[in-house]
Order: C-alpha cells, then structure tokens, then sequence
C-alpha cells in the first residue's frame, strides 16, 4: 500500500488546486460581468437617443403622427404623440411642458400647425429640449397668434370651409366641415383615410387661435422647419418668413403636399425629425 500513498496525496494535491480555481471562477465572471455591465451602463447617456414628443395641431389627433411614430420607433426612438387640449395657447402650452418635465434627457420636440405655437412656448426654459422641430406650423413671435400668421399672407381658404359649434360655458369650438375636409386640408391623402380624419378630428376654441405667443422657445432652440408647398391652410410664403425668422438650420419644402404632410409623406417628415436629433 506504500507504494500508493505518494500518488494519492497528488492526486489529492491535484484536486484540492481544481476546486480553488472552480471556486475563484464565478468571482472571477462576476467581476467581469459586473465590469460589462459598468461600461454598458456608462455608455448609455452618450449612446441614447433622444425622445421624440410629436405635438398635433387643430381638426387632427394624435394618430396622424402614426406613419411618423413607426418610423422613428424603427429608428431607435422613444416616441410619445401627446394629446393636444386645443384649448388655448396658454394651458396648451402648460400641458405639454408638464409631460416634457417628466422625460429624463435629451426629447426633440416636434410640432404640427396649431402645435407649432405650442411648442414654441412649452419649451421655453427647458434645457432637455435640444431640437424643436415644425412641420406645416406655426412658428409665432411673442404678441403674435396663429390667425395673425395665416393671414399674414394670402393663399389660405381655412375660414370658408370652417364650422362653428357654441359652447355652452362661452366660447366656439371650429371645425372643418367634413365635406371640405379633403380638399382643404388632406388633398394628397387617400380618400378613405381622409374621411376618417374628417370624422374623427378634434376641434381647437375660436379663442386658441387669436390667443398671442409669448416669448418663443426657438430663439434659444435650434429649430428646423417642413414646407409643404400645396399647404392651404398656412400657406407656404407664411411657413418661409416664420423659417427664415427662425434661423432654421434646414428648411426642407415637400412639392404640392398638403396640410396633412404629416400623414401623406411621413417619411419626409420622420427624416427631418432624425436630421434634428442628430444635430445635422
């Protein structure tokens, strides 16, 4: 038996050294990992990309952003098209800045006609706001109101096909008539799906649209701008001045588009909103 005691104690050598690196193994993939997961980690503020906060204007809801949504969310974006009161440029404004306060980091700010006015004034103050972004929109200087800057210049037909609805606590509710609906305002969207705007837009107050802007966030903010130039709500030469006003980093024009681009060439606008939030 002698001659097996020196083999036994190595081999008990042997596996006493396999057990302390079987041991020392997960400490060692934990270290690792825990160290994957600190570069991971700290990568994330500069890798993240912004939130995008799309903001609807008058006699539409929030699902006209849907084409654009879909196609930053490819993207890599978080994506939040908030509901837009239409109640008055104030409380609008109050509304939207209250959601924007509750985004961690950077949000490119997008707005759509009326919308524009309102993210003009909601962002105001807000440094997380790196990007305000207008698509057939109003871009209003403190004083000014929407009604001012569509009729600033002629071309607009909004006001013929309008239809106004008392409200009981004072005031007026407008809408499009539905029968106009598509000429006026989606000409190059489908016909069907132009009937279900019509039937399910919102309306904005009388009072909304005369109310005046106050101090406007693009002054501060960097601010691109989307034209299309077969806009028959605000036209076009109105969109350029408030552009140009802006000091726009881009100005891009979509060919006798509509009103409603947002929907009918949702891939233009989604690429000037990425253009925006890649500072570009």
């Amino acid at each position: 038996m002698a001659r097996f005691r020196r083999p036994i104690t190595a081999l008990l050598a042997g596996a006493v050294s396999l057990l302390a690196v079987a041991a020392a193994a997960p400490a060692a993939s934990a270290a690792t990992a825990a160290n994957t997961t600190t570069a991971a980690s700290a990568a994330t503020p500069s890798t993240a990309k912004p939130t995008v906060v799309l903001v609807h204007g008058a006699f539409a809801d929030a699902s006209s952003w849907n084409g654009v949504a879909e196609r930053l969310q490819r993207r890599g974006h978080t994506v939040i098209a908030t509901a837009n009161p239409l109640r008055g440029l104030a409380s609008d404004a109050a509304y939207t800045a209250d959601l924007l306060k509750s985004i961690k980091g950077p949000v490119v700010l997008a707005g759509h006609s009326y919308g524009g006015a309102v993210i003009t004034n909601a962002a105001r103050g807000n440094d997380n706001v790196k990007a305000l972004v207008y698509v057939a929109a109003f871009l209003p200087e403190s004083g000014e109101s929407a009604a001012d800057l569509a009729g600033k210049y002629p071309g607009s037909t909004l006001g013929e096909t309008l239809q106004e609805v008392p409200l009981a606590g004072g005031g007026t509710d407008l809408y499009v008539q539905q029968s106009k609906f598509r000429k006026q305002f989606a000409h190059d969207v489908p016909a069907r799906a132009a009937r279900l705007m019509a039937a399910t837009q919102r309306p904005i107050t009388a009072a909304a649209l005369n109310e005046a802007s106050a101090a406007p966030a693009w002054k501060d903010i960097p601010s691109w701008a989307l034209i299309p130039t077969g806009d028959k709500n605000i036209p076009a030469a109105a969109q350029r001045f408030m552009a140009k006003r802006a000091d726009a980093r881009a100005v891009v024009e979509v060919k006798d588009a509509s009103h409603a681009v947002l929907v009918s060439r949702s891939d233009a606008v989604a690429d000037l909103i990425e253009r925006a939030a890649a500072q570009r």
